[in-house]
């Protein structure tokens, strides 16, 4: 097998976010394989300059999904390479830890680069590469609300770790689909906004016309009450005054939003005050009905002797 360094480890936000998930939700600590492909890409300067040097490639891995087990579990044999996902490695995430490798990692790093039947072909290349790829997730010694993850990449080279720089990757021919099944919706209704010149402006509008802005209007205080209709169309066109205008837009949104979070706090402690009237009227017919029982349990029936 060669030893060939990687010069970039990539992996998808939702890849990472699952690991970190699974990380954080288990009940201690756990360790597991990395999958996913490596490609040996030439970058082209593009650049006229007779003086340009000839860029050298470039080994990427990236990293496409994981399989994980409690750490106290032996890893399992895995999984043999298909020609789209090879083995690039193995993670180990605990908690309260330094961020370096261990002599265990070591000795599971090595483990799995001396297994020839591990080894995989990145593309564009013939190459045949180890699984050498490590990733470390740790927490905090303290914790945190905010920062609760600390995570660093490695591979293992000449019987040492070497870190790699790790790249979030969210765009790409692999998140196409995400995109283009993308669906924008907003809750602003449709409304008739058109431009309309100072003369039309002037023009007196007929009863229809005022009905159905008076009907947007309404629509429209749904979202940002005090936004008048009228001020939509500075929104729009090639001279449309876009910063004060959106400004004011979001602040009557966020009163808006705000006003019924306030009506929903003052429902909910009604809500409560009902609650515990009904609670304390419950308690007192169940006094009575105790006392009630008392009473006729203490009283004896009387025998009349003629």
């Amino acid at each position: 097998m060669d030893d060939f360094p990687m010069d970039k480890i990539q992996i998808s936000g939702a890849t990472l976010a699952s690991l970190l998930h699974r990380s954080s939700s288990a009940a201690g600590d756990i360790h597991g394989y990395l999958f996913g492909h490596a490609t040996l890409s030439t970058p082209n300067p593009l650049s006229d300059h007779p003086t340009t040097t000839t860029t050298a490639s470039l080994l990427i891995a990236t990293i496409t999904s994981f399989l994980s087990l409690p750490s106290h579990l032996p890893l399992p044999p895995p999984p043999p390479s298909t020609n789209s996902t090879a083995l690039l490695g193995w993670f180990s995430s605990r908690r309260k830890t330094p961020l370096r490798p261990s002599l265990k990692d070591s000795t599971t790093t090595i483990s799995l680069s001396k297994t020839q039947s591990l080894a995989f072909t990145p593309q564009n290349t013939n190459l045949s590469l180890p699984p050498s790829l490590f990733l470390l997730v740790t927490t905090p010694f303290q914790d945190q609300l905010i920062h609760t993850h600390e995570y660093k990449g490695f591979q293992y080279m000449g019987h040492a770790f070497e870190p790699k720089s790790l790249i979030i990757v969210n765009i790409g021919p692999s998140f196409r689909s995400q995109y283009d099944s993308f669906s924008p919706s907003v809750q602003f209704p449709l409304m008739d906004c058109e431009l309309r010149g100072s003369n039309a402006m002037m023009e007196d509008e007929t009863g229809d016309k005022k009905m159905s802005r008076l009907k947007d209007q309404k629509q429209l205080d749904n979202c940002a009450e005090g936004f008048e209709i009228d001020r939509v169309s500075k929104l729009m066109g090639s001279e449309a005054i876009y910063t004060g205008e959106l400004e004011d837009l979001y602040d009557k949104m966020l009163a808006k939003i705000d006003g019924l979070s306030r009506l929903v706090e003052q429902t909910n402690a009604k809500v409560l005050e009902q609650l515990e009237d009904v609670t304390i009227l419950g308690m007192l017919v169940l006094l009575c009905a105790i006392r009630s029982l008392e009473m006729n349990g203490n009283r004896r029936p009387s025998l009349n002797v003629h």
